[in-house]
């Protein structure tokens, strides 16, 4: 691989300073989602296991450089140390002299949570002295924060520059999902993308066309696409002033070499709430009342058919308005199908972003998948084809 990873370094008694990212889900006070602080724990115990003094920091929320209480760090190192099953030290900076004091009674093989690195407004300015700072702290630094690897922070770049820098196991994991879905696939290659506006995933469309062999539009960017190509869409939610860019898309693909597949059919509505009256109509013969809020049978059932000849699929995206059922249909039918592809025929699938994540789990098939990423605006950007500087320092 390009860029360093725990498979080179030792680490047996080294202070290691591992970004992770412990931005979870918080509700009343308590952590709703344990799915990040899990994805990390293989890192920490190879690290402590090893016999490294294991120093993990990591932003929370938006304090905008000021100590706010109620986005202290605090409550994750605890869940941490219940996942790891051990006890991880706390403590309430992540520089200065009492984070240096408590490093410095670490043992081997323990592990010390620092306090968001956000209640310094030098880490989103990715300013050298705080950089610095935290590098004091360690011998060897570790990120295992895909997420915020898009980010040049200095807790997620700008430390990189003062010590030796490794990708953790799961910073590996996603980077490896990533270049055997774009990087270096299997072709065919067919990319799904979803959502409501063109205007968001430009950049992403761009590079796609480019990367795939077939790329499936659905969600409202589907409407755009086909208002674009003269069809009525009645009263669906699309954005006129893109269809010249949606022709250009078009266009670029062709050129190419890509596939565009757009809805043959849709389901309408001429109300947006749950379980409203529908109909499914062509895209030919969309009533002028209504709305397209999700993709059609027909539509689903060629997609699904076309699975076998497909290698690898990227995913990001839902095909219909999945949160409103009966729009969660066409979404739900092709997550089972890529789930099955997946586990019985060896289909590549990589999936990532927020509305596909919970489109998967709505789903039940979010562990049937070769890798579903929750790294949001990094995955997008990765998506896009551009250098993120967290994985940038990784690099070498």
């Amino acid at each position: 691989m390009p860029f360093r990873t725990l498979d080179s370094v030792d680490v047996a008694g080294k202070r290691v300073l591992v970004r992770a990212d412990l931005n979870v889900p918080v509700r009343d006070g308590k952590i709703s989602d344990l799915t990040r602080i899990e994805r990390l724990s293989p890192t920490i115990r190879e690290l402590a296991g090893k016999g490294a003094k294991v120093i993990v920091c990591s932003h929370f929320d938006r304090p905008k450089g000021k100590r706010v209480p109620e986005m202290s760090l605090a409550p994750m190192a605890a869940a941490l140390g219940e996942v790891l099953g051990a006890r991880v030290r706390f403590v309430e900076d992540c520089t200065g002299p009492a984070a240096e004091q408590a490093v410095e009674l670490l043992q081997p093989g323990q592990v010390l949570v620092l306090e968001n690195t956000r209640f310094h407004a030098g880490d989103e300015k990715n300013d050298r002295q705080f950089s610095e700072d935290l590098a004091k702290l360690a011998d060897i630094f570790v990120n295992d924060a895909f997420s915020a690897a898009h980010r040049a922070h200095a807790s997620t770049e700008g430390v990189a520059h003062f010590l030796p820098s490794y990708a953790g196991r799961l910073m590996q994991k996603e980077l490896e999902a990533l270049d055997a879905a774009l990087g270096n696939p299997v072709r065919p290659v067919l990319a799904i993308v979803g959502g409501s506006k063109v205007s968001t995933k430009l950049e992403l469309l761009g590079n796609l066309v480019t990367k795939v062999d077939f790329l499936v539009i659905g969600g409202a960017m589907a409407n755009t696409f086909l208002a674009a190509e003269g069809k009525s869409v009645g009263k669906s939610l699309q954005e006129a002033e893109m269809h010249a860019t949606a022709l250009e898309i078009v266009g670029k693909a062709k050129a190419a070499g890509c596939q565009i597949v757009l809805p043959v059919d849709g389901v309408v509505s001429r109300e947006f709430k749950p379980n409203p009256p529908t109909e499914t109509v062509s895209v030919d013969a969309v009533p002028a009342d209504t709305m397209i809020l999700d993709v059609g049978p027909k539509s689903v059932a060629a997609l699904i058919a076309q699975l076998p000849s497909i290698r690898t699929l990227v995913w990001n995206g839902p095909l219909g308005a999945f949160e409103t059922p009966p729009f969660d249909a066409s979404t739900v039918a092709l997550a089972h199908a890529v789930a099955e592809a997946t586990q019985k025929h060896g289909l590549r699938s990589v999936a990532g972003g927020g509305d596909t994540v919970s489109a998967l789990r709505h789903a039940g098939v979010i562990d049937q998948l070769s890798y579903v990423s929750s790294a949001g605006g990094a995955f997008l950007e990765w998506l896009e084809g551009k250098t993120l500087p967290g994985v940038a320092a990784l690099e070498g």
